[in-house]
């Protein structure tokens, strides 16, 4: 791959990805980032697994640009999940060579939960959409953001420890 202009704005489509410990969420924009569609989540198991399943991905989709969903404390702060989120980020970073963002994700399970349910899917149905719907949501709020708060959730691949983004 070529160098990645990571002053650049995002550009799509962008893959979003909600990093659980059993399944990933998983979801695309279109090209105009306009849309978004929610995908089969991928089962997490090793490093090596999840990262070919997310070059995939990209591939398929020729995503453009990743938005991770970062899991946030209530008040703000860094979970140990966070923190798992943060290392597997920078591994993508240097792995994936494409811009990679950092979104808070807080509630975005719950949320995705009622519109699921509210949409008349049965419970079996919501287990297995759940992650997919989470990760919609993560690009969704991701996309409504301004391009100055976009920007501070660019991980610098230059950068050793993430938490200095």
């Amino acid at each position: 791959m070529s160098r990645t202009d990571y002053s650049a704005r995002p550009s799509g489509p962008i893959l979003a990805l909600d990093l659980g410990s059993k399944s990933v969420g998983a979801a695309v924009s279109d090209q105009l980032l306009i849309t978004i569609k929610r995908l089969t989540p991928i089962k997490r198991s090793s490093w090596k697994h999840l990262l070919i399943d997310v070059r995939d991905l990209i591939e398929r989709f020729d995503a453009k640009t990743l938005v991770i969903g970062l899991p946030l404390a209530m008040d703000g702060s860094r979970t140990s999940a966070a923190l798992d989120v943060d290392r597997l980020a920078m591994n993508f970073v240097r792995s994936l060579h494409l811009p990679v963002y950092l979104q808070d994700e807080r509630l975005t399970s719950v949320e995705a939960s009622q519109k699921l349910r509210e949409a008349g899917y049965s419970n079996v149905e919501i287990r297995e959409l759940v992650d997919g719907e989470a990760a919609a949501l993560i690009l969704g709020d991701f996309l409504q953001l301004s391009a100055e708060e976009q920007e501070t959730r660019l991980l610098d691949p230059n950068k050793v420890d993430p938490k200095e983004t």
